[in-house]
């Protein structure tokens, strides 16, 4: 990232500015939005482009609704909300390409805002194709991408007009989060521990290979415990076990004991005999395992040994559930998780998805250093891919 250019390296007085936001946010059948972390994400690269005189364009993705206008994905509310949130009318486009909406954006005067339709109303956008993302460059003079959570996609108003509308920069959120899980995996301060979780280890299989040379301890939680388990040869019941995944798991346990990385599995476990809300519970440790329980959280014995790691870390990544979370019943775990992570004193990461709803739920929000807005896209900067949203900005 750091190579990259940012909003701060350029001029945008009088300028058409294109702003892809991540806008991607829960909308109640009445139209209003039930959480709007996301656009409250995105306010400072906005504020800042206003105050800057820019006459901005928004353009955001909402939903997967098929390349066709579906009213029940139209970014309408999101305008109203902005409105609301920035103290003057968002103007909003009854679309986001045609002779209309390029007059709209000549029409626009310095430091005011327009939203664009949703641009998932077309094909053109997901097949990134180069004839849409001509038309939506052609409403503006300089690109900005703030939208982390879609910068995994190669789509067309990610990718393709960054690479038409020069200079193409980093919008505030891009670069915060690309600063700070770029640091944490190039120069993280030590001990520099992963937390991860989940039901697949399949999901998680290159994040842990990318991350082992990296950190000096690694714990595993959820349903992807029970693989790594069943490779140390551990009875686990009926818990879910990838059965193809067992030797790989085995090779990843391997490989940490070689770079010397302490790689932590559940000691015990809340274990119950149905995949259920009510289910009844009770704590087994590894040795006593139960043919018919399975595994739905970890245990207070495992709770205490995480808490451990993480009171003694300087640099915390955390992605994934320690249970079945939306089971109020199996999420101490992941709460636990949440609860130590506000207390330590580290650097806390926290990768999208389950971990950002715990930590929103426990309200300890405040207390952690930096949550991710993009659950895809963390994940794939973490397994050491490349973000063809971030590829395509302008180089310093």
């Amino acid at each position: 990232m750091f190579d990259k250019k940012s909003l701060k390296d350029i001029d945008v007085q009088g300028k058409r500015v294109f702003c892809r936001c991540d806008f991607n946010v829960p909308i109640d059948s009445k139209g209003i939005i039930t959480d709007d972390t996301r656009i409250q994400a995105a306010l400072p690269t906005i504020r800042h482009l206003l105050a800057q005189g820019a006459r901005v364009i928004l353009a955001s993705h909402l939903g997967r609704p098929k390349g066709k206008p579906s009213p029940e994905f139209s970014l309408c509310p999101v305008a109203t909300h902005l409105s609301e949130l920035l103290g003057q009318q968002v103007i909003m486009a009854p679309d986001c390409i045609g002779e209309n909406i390029r007059h709209l954006s000549k029409q626009l005067s310095d430091g005011r805002v327009m939203l664009l339709e949703n641009v998932r109303f077309h094909s053109g956008e997901t097949d990134n194709d180069p004839a849409f993302a001509a038309k939506l460059a052609a409403l503006a003079d300089v690109y900005v991408n703030d939208a982390f959570g879609t910068a995994h996609r190669a789509h067309a108003s990610t990718e393709g007009v960054a690479r038409l509308l020069q200079p193409a920069v980093a919008g505030f959120l891009m670069e915060k989060e690309l600063q700070y899980l770029g640091g944490a995996l190039a120069d993280p301060e030590r001990p520099f521990v992963a937390i991860l979780g989940g039901a697949k280890v399949s999901d998680k299989i290159t994040v842990i290979e990318n991350l082992l040379p990296k950190v000096d301890s690694i714990l595993i939680g959820g349903g992807m415990a029970y693989t790594f388990l069943k490779a140390q040869g551990v009875e686990v019941g009926q818990s879910l076990v990838e059965n193809d995944r067992i030797a790989l798991a085995g090779d990843l346990l391997d490989k940490a004991q070689k770079q010397g990385v302490t790689f932590l599995l559940p000691t015990d476990h809340l274990v119950a005999e149905t995949f259920s809300a009510d289910s009844p519970a009770s704590i087994t440790k590894n040795a006593d395992f139960p043919v018919a329980g399975m595994g739905l959280d970890i245990g207070p014995e495992t709770i205490a040994l995480f808490e451990q790691e993480i009171a003694a870390a300087k640099t915390v990544i955390w992605n994934g559930p320690m249970g079945v979370f939306e089971f109020d019943n199996f999420a101490k775990g992941t709460f636990a998780i949440a609860t130590a992570l506000a207390k330590s004193d580290c650097m806390s990461i926290i990768g999208g998805g389950d971990s950002v709803a715990a930590v929103n739920k426990s309200n300890l929000q405040q207390q952690m250093t930096h949550i991710s807005t993009g659950g895809g896209a963390s994940l794939e900067f973490l397994e050491g891919k490349n973000l063809p949203g971030v590829a395509a900005l302008t180089d310093k």
